[in-house]
């Protein structure tokens, strides 16, 4: 249990090892930024029409100087499956990513009432496929393929980093041979369980439906399916957060920790859900420069210039 807040508070703890340097690579033209790509050219599974919600898609942000460490990461905005938070929770953090030499792909998945799961999964699982089958197109490494998630879209990243294979050997299409376990996750404010009393409802209505299943309900309550192959973590989230409790940060950190995974976490008294970068609050502005720590740490981003 995480007590004790006093004020302006952070908790934080590291586990695990720096990750290494990549070699150098080709020289990617930067033309192709903010590029959007249609995750299923020819239709997604399961699609019930023809609009752009029916079209799961990646925003392509590629970094405009050197990508020293070779590291992507697939943002999935929040918005409880029901709405995403394109700018403030996509492609403010993909611009943000950029400015620190990281190439980004903000996510447009599925949502309800028109979809439920798996299609959401599955539109994580393609993007992270897509990534790595065209890793070299990007100047990325395919083992430095993170995805980053807030609110419901945290969940989703969460579901990604604790439901994953290895791709399908031998498919014609190129991206399904590819795994898609991302490499690390960055999850803020984060929905993880469906159990109460912890529990978002309007995510879990709008992932699974009025009246799912309990077993699905365990499957998708993200703290129950950590296991020592999950990827490393970076957590952020308020204590008094009124719409998605904290207590979902910390069971996914508690289980985290249980089973070996690298992690670190940080909690501050005080914050509105939804913050994204939290520019107008000094308090909580600094989160996003403890994410960067984290990543420099790990080796997904390189030494800050002086």
């Amino acid at each position: 249990m995480v007590k004790g807040f006093l004020g302006y508070f952070i908790f934080a703890v590291v586990l695990g090892g720096v990750g290494f340097g990549q070699e150098a690579g080709p020289v990617v033209s930067h033309e192709i930024a903010a590029k959007t790509i249609l995750l299923w050219p020819d239709g997604a599974p399961g699609a019930r029409g023809s609009e752009d919600i029916d079209k799961p898609a990646l925003t392509i942000f590629v970094a405009p100087g050197e990508n020293a460490t070779k590291t992507a990461v697939v943002i999935a905005p929040g918005g409880g499956y029901e709405h995403l938070s394109w700018a403030k929770e996509g492609t403010d953090f993909a611009q943000w990513m950029n400015a620190r030499g990281v190439t980004a792909f903000v996510l447009r998945y599925r949502l309800g009432q028109k979809y439920h799961y798996p299609a959401e999964l599955e539109d994580a699982q393609r993007a992270i496929r897509w990534v790595r089958a065209h890793a070299a197109e990007y100047g990325v490494a395919a083992d430095h393929i993170g995805m980053m998630g807030f609110s419901a879209g945290g969940h989703l990243t969460a579901t990604a980093g604790t439901h994953f294979d290895d791709g399908k050997v031998g498919d014609a299409d190129v991206v399904e041979r590819q795994g898609s376990k991302p490499d690390f996750l960055l999850l803020a404010y984060p929905v993880i369980t469906f159990e109460e009393p912890a529990v978002h409802s309007g995510s879990k209505k709008y992932l699974l439906g009025a009246d799912p299943d309990p077993k699905l309900v365990e499957l998708l309550s993200d703290e129950t399916q950590v296991t020592k192959d999950t990827p490393p973590t970076f957590l952020f989230a308020t204590t008094d957060d009124k719409t998605v409790p904290v207590m979902n940060s910390v069971m996914f950190y508690s289980a985290l920790v249980k089973a070996g995974v690298p992690a670190e976490m940080h909690l501050f008294q005080h914050g509105s859900h939804g913050v994204g970068l939290a520019a107008g609050n000094p308090e909580l502005s600094v989160w996003p420069d403890l994410m960067a720590k984290w990543m420099r740490e790990r080796g997904y981003m390189a030494a800050a210039s002086q």
